[in-house]
Formats: structure tokens, C-alpha cells, sequence
């Protein structure tokens, strides 16, 4: 198979919600889009794609196409690209957009880029005329294989990551991974931020198959794309599947997440949420170090596998002190203490409660470079 090479969809994953769940669709094309939605209740209704000012150009046409196959009336919002615009104020602009086209509760959205549209698209479904449904299509490997999936939607508040939120699942996820051989060296390096973390946290086969494979992975071979998105969505889904609204198990998911949204707060989010989430990931694994939970060589190896897939290791710009004060604002608190996810070993991630002032302060001196040894 050629890399852009279109074709149908390609395979399928089932996540159950208590709602009824919904379908993954890994496809190296959005011809088979139209059926997808139809079989997800988009026949014959009227639906709003919104995407960005980035996507719109490359995508929107195409999507819009498509989905005349089987919706009613096919309408496009444009949002400006950015983090930095991952806002209230941007929500308010969508609503205005289906108030004054007449959109009711039997009518859907269509979450067309990647995971700030994503989760303003759903955060929007979820609140509108209290909850409409949606339907995710991420054009970006990070929200491939992270933000589609699962239910989480929200906006930033004052630069602090979706401090304002629901859970909303989506009615389907339609994956055409050919769009991934548009994105940037950078974006797609950000995705492999959380890929390298799905292995960390869950499956230690997975984070060796990855790096034996980094070479083709970073040549976006088709078949290798498949297998690597295809199993992070697998781990993903199992976990959400179990723990849906983030009252147990999930929470390991915020591996990395801790410490690097602090760091995207602090750089003012100069850095993308996939590099931060890498530093973040490196800082914890030092900390778990320090703890005598893993080794120095595994800490070394992870900055080293984290290289081969153009990640940075650090964020000098960063900090360290304000790097901790922004953790103590953290969203993921536990009876006001900070939740912080460390690994026992590779692919075997817990929740802890009990880590104290000094060691966050400890990991953010890591994530600025500024204490790599233990």
C-alpha cells in the first residue's frame, strides 16, 4: 500500500459507553464516511462541521462532500486555529452559528481537525440546548489517539487546560489516517508524545515495539501507522471503557500531564501540549527515580526514545518555581492534595497521592532542565 494510497475503512474498534457506545473507524480515506455517519444516526439530519482556520483549506471541502451523502443540510463553522483560542468566547461564537441556523436537538455537529477542535466541538454538543450529538474526525495524530477519544471535552479558563468542562461521548470517531501526511514534522511528533505514554503507562511490548519500529514510524509507513494508532486507541479504550468519568483507573492517563500543563502554562503555551506532555513524562519517570521505583538507565532510555522521535527532553524557558505553583493549581486534585501518575515499571502506571512539595518541585527543576541526575 502506497502512503497516499486512498481506501476504505480499514478496521474497526467498538467502545462501549453507558449510553451505547460507539465506533472507532480507522479508514485511509473519508470515502467511507457518509455510511459511517448514517450508521450513527446522521441520516437524514442536519449537521455543522466546525474546524479551524489551519484544517478548513486542506479538509472542510472534502468532509462537507462526503457527509452530503447522507445528512439533510451540511453547514461549516470556522473557528481561528490556535490554543490560544481555545476559549469561551469561541463557544459563544458556535452557539450563535446553530442559533441563528436553527439547529435542534436532532441535529449534529461534526468535530473536523484536531484536539482544540475536538474538545471545543464537543464541549459545545454537550451544552447546547443541553446536549446534542456529535461525531469526532481528527486530522492530527494527537487526537487520533487521545482527545476523540473517550468523552472529555472542555475549554481553557485564564490559561489554565480545560478547567471548564463535560463529559460528552461522541456517536462515532472516523479516523482518515492519510491525513497525517499533511501534518507538520512538529504536530506529528506531539502525537507520539501520547503514543510513547500509552506504552509507559500500560504496555511495555508496545513502548519496545515502537522504538524497534521509530524509523518507519517517522516515514509514515501505512501499516505501521495503522498498528501503532490502532493499539494506542485499544489502550485508550480499555481504560475509558472501565473507568469512564475518571473516578479510578483513568487517571493514568494523565501521565506526563501534571507537570506539563504546568509547563504549557508557564511558556505561555509556546510549546504544543504533545512536547509538554513529553517533558512532563520524563520529569515523572525522574521522580520515580528518585523514588527507587524505576532505574536511572530506564529514565535514560524513555529521554532517549523520546529524541528518536524529535521530542524535546526539556523546556529551559520554564520556571521551575512557577512550573510548581501552577501544579498546585492543577484540576487533577484529591481532596486538595495533588494526584500525580508514577510508574512501578514500564507499562504498569498508579495514581499517587502522597507526593510532597519538595519533589513536585524536584520534577519541575527536571522538566526545565535543570536536574537530570538522581
Amino acid at each position: 500500500m502506497q502512503k497516499h494510497e486512498a481506501t476504505d475503512a480499514v478496521d474497526i474498534l467498538p467502545v462501549r459507553t453507558a449510553g451505547g457506545g460507539y465506533n472507532i473507524v480507522l479508514s485511509g480515506s473519508f470515502a467511507g464516511l457518509a455510511d459511517a455517519a448514517a450508521s450513527a444516526g446522521a441520516k437524514g439530519k442536519r449537521i455543522c462541521i466546525v474546524t479551524d482556520s489551519s484544517v478548513a483549506p486542506l479538509y472542510a471541502g472534502a468532509v462537507k462532500e462526503a457527509l452530503a451523502g447522507c445528512c439533510r443540510e451540511v453547514f461549516c463553522y470556522v473557528l481561528p486555529a490556535g490554543e490560544e483560542n481555545k476559549t469561551l468566547d469561541n463557544i459563544r461564537g458556535i452557539y450563535t452559528f446553530l442559533i441563528e441556523n436553527g439547529f435542534d436537538r436532532g441535529d449534529l455537529l461534526a468535530a473536523l481537525g484536531g484536539g482544540v477542535t475536538g474538545d471545543m466541538t464537543g464541549f459545545a454538543a454537550a451544552t447546547y440546548l443541553r446536549g446534542i450529538r456529535f461525531i469526532q474526525i481528527p486530522t492530527t495524530l494527537l487526537a487520533q489517539v487521545d482527545s476523540s477519544i473517550g468523552g472529555k471535552t472542555g475549554v481553557d479558563f485564564d490559561r489554565y487546560k480545560n478547567m471548564v468542562g463535560a463529559f460528552h461521548q461522541p456517536s462515532l470517531v472516523y479516523m482518515n489516517l492519510s491525513t497525517l501526511y499533511t501534518l507538520p514534522e512538529e504536530q506529528f511528533a506531539c502525537g507520539m508524545g501520547e503514543i510513547l505514554k500509552h506504552g509507559l503507562i500500560r504496555d511495555r511490548a508496545y513502548y519496545d515495539w515502537l522504538e524497534e519500529n521509530a524509523e518507519g514510524i517517522r516515514a509514515k509507513e501505512f501499516p505501521l501507522l495503522l498498528a501503532m494508532i490502532r493499539r494506542s486507541c485499544e489502550i485508550k479504550r480499555d481504560v475509558v471503557e472501565e473507568d469512564p468519568t475518571e473516578k479510578g483507573v483513568r487517571a493514568i492517563l494523565n501521565f506526563g500531564h501534571t507537570i506539563g500543563h504546568a509547563v504549557e502554562k508557564v511558556t505561555g503555551l509556546s510549546l504544543l501540549h504533545g512536547q509538554c506532555v513529553a517533558i512532563g513524562s520524563l520529569a515523572a519517570m525522574r521522580l520515580c527515580v528518585k523514588r527507587g521505583l524505576l532505574s536511572g538507565e530506564e529514565a535514560e532510555r524513555a529521554a532517549r526514545v523520546n529524541g528518536m522521535f524529535g521530542l524535546p527532553l526539556s523546556a529551559p524557558e520554564a520556571d521551575p518555581e512557577a512550573v510548581a505553583q501552577a501544579v498546585r493549581h492543577d484540576k487533577k486534585m484529591n481532596a486538595g492534595q495533588i494526584r500525580f501518575i508514577l510508574l512501578r515499571a514500564i507499562g504498569e502506571a498508579y495514581a499517587d497521592d502522597t507526593v510532597t512539595a519538595e519533589e513536585i518541585l524536584y520534577a519541575a527543576q527536571c522538566a526545565a532542565g535543570r536536574e537530570t541526575t538522581v
